[in-house]
């Protein structure tokens, strides 16, 4: 069915198409609506026995993967816009759409509205070009697509704070008691919060904070953590953060315990310390394991106590880890393996001793966690510090190897980097956000040229168009992968579930969307 591109003028606010979280302040825009039924539609029909719609009628998907509806969409400028997908859904089942903007797709939940003649919407933030462009709509289960009235877009992108949208549906979908255990997941997520209370000040933000982390520290600053693994510390900044906001000396006799702990933790024969003291993990460097606890370290240092270990020991595991974990092979050079076993294989499956004793995956988000843990180190560390320049010639490689093997057609990265196309891999969202922060600020900070900002930018837009606004008006990021442990078999990781909201997508995309808004 051609598109007669029948469009009204409409005010989002007014007609309450657009659902955003309460704290960014909803803004009357003039905006486009097309209507479903006047859209290019491929296995479906236009019909008008469920009221409530609007136009002539709406889109009744057939049950079948694949079936759609496609716009052709004007934009006067280039830039970010509010896709608003107006649907009904009667039955309890997700039928979940792919939404693909001038070829970039992303998923997107459309769930049960409680009856046919009961509609909502749900907002896909997405990068228009100038001109036309062409946004499908196409059902990603056998059960088809929801029936589909209309498609709203902005006309001028609205300016929403995405950090106070994030924080603020996470905070409605959990209390700080059931936000979770202590965990390296959860610090992540609560060091970023932080970084948005730091900007705006919300007085809420940090409260959350401290009521989560109180359930761990007593009045006396006892933790009962044995911290006998490397991501156990990472939520240790959190307590450093709230030390150095309220000054109660509980927080910091509760992070002492992790500084102490370091005293003696076990290393490789060159001073890595181990991913974790398990018999499984004993002698393994993973990408992962040096965020979990190096930037700690040097906050540690910078906030609490400073001492020759703190100084030196940031640094010097970032190199160790770079030594062992690096790529040199064509162009994945300045990539890392996930994983290193020192003991060979004895208790890891895993290594393959040709490459170093490695994994030889490189895994996106191994070296996300790496990139963010040396431009957060280096932010900490003196501009005389022996090991300064190392670090930045760190970056000067890992930016590059970046910007070399970022997906042209999403500005996102691969779960496996270097494996683009095949077909089981996939682009996955906390990576590329963290990446997308690395790249950013080693270009804010000079340690780059300024050329890889166009990475950055890319990489932004790719991560906000995982971003999506339900029905019930909270934030969702999708693609993100769940925890991972080290494994040599591509499989395994290709195969690793995406549930959307998971805490280091959110997380990531805070730290980043702090450091590009500024």
């Amino acid at each position: 069915m051609p598109l007669r591109n029948r469009h009204r003028a409409v005010a989002l606010v007014a007609t309450g198409l657009l659902l955003i979280p309460p704290v960014p302040a909803a803004v009357a825009l003039t905006a486009t609506l097309y209507e479903a039924e006047d859209a290019t539609i491929s296995q479906g029909t236009v019909d008008s026995d469920h009221a409530g719609y609007t136009g002539t009628g709406f889109v009744n998907y057939d049950n079948a993967v694949g079936s759609s509806v496609e716009f052709q969409v004007n934009a006067v400028e280039s830039g970010a816009h509010a896709l608003v997908f107006r649907f009904a859904n009667g039955t309890t089942t997700d039928r979940s759409m792919t939404i693909t903007v001038n070829g970039v797709a992303v998923s997107q939940s459309f769930p049960g509205t409680g009856a046919w003649t009961t509609w909502r919407t749900v907002t896909v933030r997405a990068s228009l070009d100038a001109g036309t462009n062409t946004v499908r709509a196409a059902a990603a289960t056998a059960a088809g697509g929801p029936n589909l009235d209309s498609l709203t877009v902005d006309d001028d992108a609205p300016t929403i704070d995405w950090s106070r949208a994030v924080v603020d549906s996470t905070m409605a979908r959990y209390t700080p008691g059931t936000l979770g255990g202590w965990s390296y997941t959860r610090g992540l997520y609560l060091w970023a919060q932080y970084l948005v209370w730091r900007r705006t000040g919300e007085p809420r933000y940090l409260s959350y904070i401290k009521d989560w982390a109180d359930r761990f520290v007593d009045a006396s600053g006892g933790i009962s953590q044995s911290f006998n693994n490397l991501d156990s510390m990472q939520a240790g900044n959190v307590l450093l953060a709230l030390y150095r906001e309220t000054g109660q000396a509980r927080y910091r006799t509760a992070a002492a315990k992790i500084r102490t702990r370091l005293n003696t933790y076990p290393r490789t024969s060159d001073g890595g310390w181990w991913h974790s003291t398990s018999d499984s993990r004993q002698g393994q460097l993973w990408g992962d394991g040096v965020y979990m606890v190096d930037p700690f370290l040097a906050r540690y240092g910078s906030w609490v106590e400073a001492d020759s270990f703190t100084g030196a020991e940031p640094a010097r595991q970032l190199e160790v880890y770079w030594s062992h974990l690096r790529r040199t092979d064509g162009t994945a050079a300045g990539l890392l393996y996930h994983a290193y076993d020192e003991p060979g294989g004895l208790t890891a499956p895993w290594v393959k001793p040709s490459i170093g004793n490695t994994n030889g995956v490189s895994w996106c988000r191994a070296m996300g966690w790496f990139g963010m843990a040396v431009v957060d180190v280096l932010d900490l560390v003196p501009a005389t510090h022996p090991r300064r320049a190392a670090l930045v010639g760190i970056l000067r490689d890992l930016v590059p190897a970046y910007a070399r093997w970022q997906d042209p057609a999403t500005g996102r990265w691969w779960q496996v980097v270097t494996e683009p196309s095949n077909a089981a891999n996939w682009t996955e969202t906390s990576c590329s956000a963290m990446y997308t922060y690395t790249i950013s600020k080693s270009v804010e900070r000079g340690y780059v040229d300024a050329s890889y900002q166009v990475n950055a930018d890319r990489g932004y837009q790719g991560v906000l168009a995982t971003l999506s606004v339900g029905g019930d008006g909270r934030t969702n990021i999708a693609d993100i992968s769940e925890g991972t442990n080290a494994s040599d078999s591509l499989s395994y990781y290709f195969g690793r579930a995406r549930p959307v909201n998971d805490f280091h997508g959110l997380g990531a995309f805070l730290i980043m969307n702090e450091q590009v808004r500024r």
